[in-house]
């Protein structure tokens, strides 16, 4: 019997708890015996609804890195249109994620700004495989207010510029390619006093497009999306003066054996979704 057969029975074996429920407190309403028997009937109809509820149900969890926050609207929306599949999204740096699925949260899909922490996972044993690249990050810095970019690592040092927001490092990697950038410039210590730290890179965006901070290192999706009515100011910063971000993803041993979660991780490794991934500013090979 496939998924859709079986889905018709168990529905089909609902109707007849409820009808029979139905059935019974109509005709049997003083009797002590039919009371017993409501009771039984009701714990089956129960039954059979919480049984069903995982074969309708067509959405699977993926755990998303905030660097993905609006690019993985339009993957969801494609992907469904594709296979009648929705995904519940949660969005989170990549580090808080990985601590979560360690912790047993019911993740099905894992998708990284990185590949350390999904390499990590497979290690450990928290996923069915080795992570595989599905695109390749690009480091921006960027301002809501009209800045000169062309020499912005003297500019940083300036009195004009007090706050610079940055996700954390130790759990955002955008946050470790901003610090490497610095290093490289050999301003890393020197503008450590301005620095304000993000939990994930979706809270630097929201420094940056509030103007809470002077400027920010984020990801490029953020001027890409279209729901960003914020104008910005930018400049990529060159991929020499930190490590390539390679963004890993990989399906965790709670989404082991669900076709669902299988097929989401073939198509994001599609040319569909690696033309939306595109349009964000990402990279694919």
């Amino acid at each position: 019997m496939d998924k859709q057969d079986n889905a018709g029975y168990l529905f089909l074996h609902v109707i007849d708890c409820i009808l029979a429920l139905i059935f019974a407190q109509k005709n049997m309403k003083n009797n002590q015996r039919s009371s017993s028997l409501v009771k039984r009937l009701k714990l089956l109809a129960a039954t059979c609804l919480l049984l069903t509820t995982p074969v309708f149900a067509q959405n699977i969890k993926v755990a998303v890195a905030a660097n993905l926050q609006s690019v993985i609207k339009e993957l969801a929306q494609n992907f469904k249109q594709k296979t009648g599949i929705q995904i519940e999204p949660i969005v989170g740096s990549s580090g808080n994620l990985a601590t979560q699925i360690r912790n047993g949260a019911p993740f099905d899909v894992f998708l990284s700004a990185d590949m350390s922490f999904p390499s990590s996972l497979f290690t450990e044993g928290f996923a069915t495989q080795k992570p595989a690249v599905y695109a390749w990050g690009s480091l921006i810095i960027c301002s809501s207010h009209d800045i000169n970019f062309d020499s912005w690592d003297r500019l940083l040092l300036t009195n004009q510029i007090k706050k610079i927001a940055i996700a954390n490092p130790a759990i955002a990697p955008y946050g470790k390619a901003a610090e490497e950038a610095l290093k490289s410039k050999g301003i890393l210590e020197l503008t450590k006093p301005k620095v304000v730290y993000g939990e994930s890179i979706s809270q630097v965006n929201t420094y940056i497009t509030t103007g809470s901070v002077d400027i920010g290192f984020t990801t490029q999706a953020l001027v890409k999306d279209a729901m960003n009515k914020v104008p910005l100011f930018w400049k990529a910063i060159d991929p020499k003066i930190y490590l390539p971000i390679e963004q890993g993803m990989v399906v965790l041993k709670h989404g082991k054996g669900n076709a669902d979660a299988e097929k989401f991780y073939q198509y994001i490794l599609s040319a569909a979704a690696g033309a939306i991934f595109e349009e964000y500013g990402y990279h694919i090979q």
